[in-house]
């Protein structure tokens, strides 16, 4: 048990003490309840009731008009993506709010989970509502081991009201702040490095991976017009011509282009990861990885020279490194 003191009182005191505080003065919802933002919800959780955006329908159930789906009631109050992203200064609504998550932090309380919330509705919320929400704390437990740490629940209460200030609804908000387990070491030994992703093999292109196994880049030509191309493809995009046969690439190619991956990482490559679009010297282009070739180095149109990675027993694919003109 935590046992941090201030100001002559212990840390179970300080605690004890937010209990019934008010730590969300009441807020105002940035606008009043609409019928466009009732469609969006409806639309998105596929709700059927009719009296969500049928006048009639609502009517005919003895409703004066339409009614906002109840626990949308939690929505017209969001502060939104803006005040997300791009806080302003705090007016002072939240300031018990920070303090009790500064005191939990203290306590090592730095991590948090949402457990339950359990919602009480007076009454149906219509368009053209002014909503406002009030939060106070109604329990701080005991601090406890749970399957995420050693943590407190923190059970609040949030109360909705209308323009005349007639409760409308309200949320009992239980939230698990807790101390999050260390992870645990590695093993010492190294794990075997991940396979690259496969590529998606079939009859149209067999021919090409086939050759990459032996070390021979080919290239697919028609066997009607001689044109080149690259992918592969069953049919000539030149002369339409379904006959084909293959060329063996030289190896020598220029840097078209190129990007650099960064994220999301995966444990196959190693990083930073050159993606380039390399221009053989027979004129097709081919995507591919850059070897040994840093990101700095990389220039459009400096010389490359065909190398092979042997990813594992079942693939093998074409990288290309700097020619040696380029090398220092």
């Amino acid at each position: 048990m935590s046992e941090h003191a201030s100001n002559g009182h212990s840390y179970e005191d300080r605690l004890a003490a937010f209990v019934g505080r008010v730590i969300n003065a009441k807020t105002p919802a940035q606008d009043p309840v609409n019928v466009p933002m009732i469609r969006h919800w409806v639309e998105a959780f596929d709700l059927t009731n009719p009296a969500h955006l049928d006048a009639e329908a609502a009517a005919a159930t003895g409703r004066d008009a339409v009614v906002a789906p109840a626990s949308m009631v939690q929505a017209w109050v969001m502060r939104g993506y803006a005040k997300t992203v791009r806080p302003v200064a705090d007016s002072g609504a939240g300031a018990g709010f920070a303090e009790l998550v500064e005191l939990l932090a203290e306590g090592g309380y730095t991590s948090v989970v949402a457990t339950d919330s359990e919602f009480e509705f007076e009454r149906e919320l219509v368009p053209g509502d002014d909503i406002t929400i009030e939060e106070v704390v109604s329990a701080i437990g005991p601090e406890k081991e749970t399957g995420l740490g050693t943590g407190r629940f923190v059970t609040t209460v949030k109360t909705y009201r209308d323009a005349d200030d007639q409760v409308v609804a309200t949320q009992t908000w239980r939230t698990l702040r807790f101390k999050p387990k260390a992870k645990a070491e590695a093993p010492a030994e190294e794990k075997p490095k991940a396979l690259r992703p496969r590529p998606a093999i079939n009859l149209d292109n067999q021919f090409w991976f086939d050759a990459a196994k032996e070390h021979r880049l080919v290239i697919q030509r028609c066997a009607s017009c001689a044109e080149l191309r690259h992918p592969v493809g069953p049919q000539c995009p030149k002369c339409q011509s379904f006959e084909w046969d293959t060329v063996d690439a030289s190896g020598n190619a220029t840097l078209y282009s190129f990007t650099v991956a960064h994220h999301p990482k995966h444990p196959a490559f190693d990083y930073p990861l050159v993606i380039a679009v390399v221009e053989l010297e027979e004129g097709t282009r081919l995507i591919t990885n850059l070897a040994g070739v840093s990101p700095e180095a990389a220039t459009i149109g400096m010389a490359l020279t065909l190398d092979w990675i042997d990813a594992d027993d079942d693939l093998t694919l074409p990288v290309f490194r700097a020619a040696a003109t380029e090398e220092n």
